[in-house]
């Protein structure tokens, strides 16, 4: 039978990875946005400074099956700094393909960036949610995560890259 390995993106992993990012943003309707190449994911994210870590999900065959691991799902993240509790991790990210959803393999790549969070000494893992995906909110609220917008009126903005040209004069 198949199981299911978590494990850190490899470089190689670049084309399932665009391939996936893709399959998100077209899932919550947003394709119009990517713009990423599988060339500036190499770049950014396993150069010398990455920009980014990325896990993983794939399914590994049972002994004696022909075909290899098959990559169905990731998680990008990065870390950033809060002034008022230090170290913190941000999953940009999370996506498992339809078709291996409800097995527990989101459950484990946001376990997996836990993990990692806490080892380099993170106090708080964030990440965004689009208000209509009721099931991702579920899950996460049942994994103990808190929604800042409920519970504390936060509001996340974002500044396109030509509002800032117009903001750096």
């Amino acid at each position: 039978m198949a199981s299911t390995r978590i494990r850190e993106a490899r470089e190689t992993d670049c084309g399932d990875i665009l391939r996936m990012i893709r399959e998100l943003a077209e899932y919550e309707k947003l394709s119009h946005q990517v713009k990423i190449s599988e060339e500036a994911l190499r770049a950014d994210g396993f150069g010398e400074n990455p920009f980014f870590h990325c896990l993983v999900a794939e399914i590994v065959p049972a002994p004696g099956e022909l075909q290899g691991p098959t990559v169905v799902g990731f998680g990008l993240y990065y870390f950033i700094y809060s002034t008022w509790t230090g170290r913190n991790v941000y999953l940009e990210d999370i996506y498992v393909m339809p078709k291996y959803r409800g097995q527990g393999i989101g459950t484990k790549i946001i376990k997996k960036v836990a993990e990692e969070a806490l080892h380099k000494g993170c106090s708080q893992f964030r990440l965004a949610v689009l208000d209509w995906n009721k099931k991702a909110i579920d899950l996460y609220k049942s994994l103990g995560a808190k929604d800042l917008t409920e519970a504390e009126g936060w509001h996340f903005f974002r500044f396109e890259q030509e509002a800032m040209k117009v903001l750096a004069g």
